[in-house]
Order: C-alpha cells, then sequence, then structure tokens
C-alpha cells in the first residue's frame, strides 16, 4: 500500500473527489474546493492511500495537541468489506499511537435509513480500540457520537473548542475568487 500526501495541488482528482462526494452524506460534506483551501489553511494530514494507480480510500486527520481528530475516512464501496479500511485504519493508528485520537461519526442508535452501515460502521471502530465517549451533537438532522482511542476523556467543552477552532480556520481561509 503506497501513501500519497494531498494537497490543493491534487484539487483536480476526480477520482479522490468522486470517492469524498460519494462515501460522506451530503450534509457531511464542504465543498470540494473549500476543502481543497481548507488542506492549505489548516494543518490537515490528508493521505491518500494506493495499490499501484488504484485507489483503495483516504483519510484526513486534524493533528492537535491534546488529542487528534481523525475528520473522514472513506474506502470505496466495491472494496469495503475486504479488509482495505482495516488496513487503511491500522496504519493511521500507528501514526498517531503516541496520542489520543477522537472521531465522530454518525450515531448507531438514529432511527434511519442507513442504520445497519452505522451499527457496522460503529462496531468496526470498536474492535480497534475506540470506546464511546457519551458525547454526541446533532447537526442538519443528524446525530453524532464522538469515540475516542487512547488516554483520558472528551467531553462537550473539548467538541465545542474544536468547532471553535475549525471556524476560525474556516473564517480565515482566502475565499475562492470569482470566475
Amino acid at each position: 500500500m503506497i501513501e500519497k500526501q494531498i494537497t490543493a495541488l491534487h484539487a483536480s482528482n476526480n477520482e479522490l473527489k468522486q470517492l469524498y462526494e460519494t462515501a460522506f452524506p451530503v450534509e457531511e460534506q464542504i465543498p470540494w474546493n473549500d476543502l481543497m483551501r481548507l488542506v492549505e489553511t489548516m494543518p490537515l494530514d490528508f493521505t491518500a492511500y494506493y495499490d499501484g494507480a488504484s485507489l483503495l480510500g483516504f483519510t484526513i486527520v486534524y493533528p492537535r495537541k491534546t488529542f487528534n481528530w481523525f475528520w473522514y475516512f472513506a474506502v470505496p464501496d466495491a472494496l469495503r468489506g475486504k479488509g482495505i479500511g482495516q488496513q487503511i485504519l491500522s496504519r493511521l493508528i500507528d501514526k498517531y499511537k503516541a496520542s489520543t485520537n477522537i472521531l465522530d461519526m454518525e450515531s448507531p442508535d438514529q432511527v434511519c435509513e442507513n442504520a445497519e452501515q452505522r451499527r457496522r460502521r460503529h462496531a468496526f471502530y470498536l474492535r480497534n480500540g475506540f470506546r464511546d465517549t457519551g458525547v454526541g451533537r446533532s447537526f442538519d438532522g443528524i446525530d453524532y457520537t464522538i469515540l475516542i482511542r487512547g488516554e483520558g476523556t472528551f467531553t462537550i467543552h473539548d467538541y465545542d473548542v474544536i468547532i471553535n477552532e475549525l471556524r476560525s480556520f474556516w473564517d480565515a481561509m482566502p475565499q475562492a475568487e470569482e470566475a
């Protein structure tokens, strides 16, 4: 498996963009061009994983002093259930093993169309050493639960702090040039 760091120079990578836009509900997406500008503005670790020229998936991590936020993690539908996600997550966990890591995901308890998918995803993270924090939030009708891997705890205050950090990066981000 080959890892490739993604920067705004990769904004025209249609395969990567398509995976991003199909792996996450629209409500959870930052528009692709804005995401690419955030990659240049924020200290994000945006990594794509390949087998030769074939895209296996990608991760976006926001490394922080107190914990790392595993922000996005996607594997193409056709590769799910084949151990690719496990390999990628194992690499990510190893890379950030010296720190506590958190992630938010769609709640497995919310009544919704993809409830079974959410339960499988939740179980996947639990098998990989994450645990529920008991903290959750709702945005745009989607309930999120927050998981942690490593020492310590995570509170709603911690969540508010990270959301405010993200807003400050968003507010400071250069705006798109008008065509």
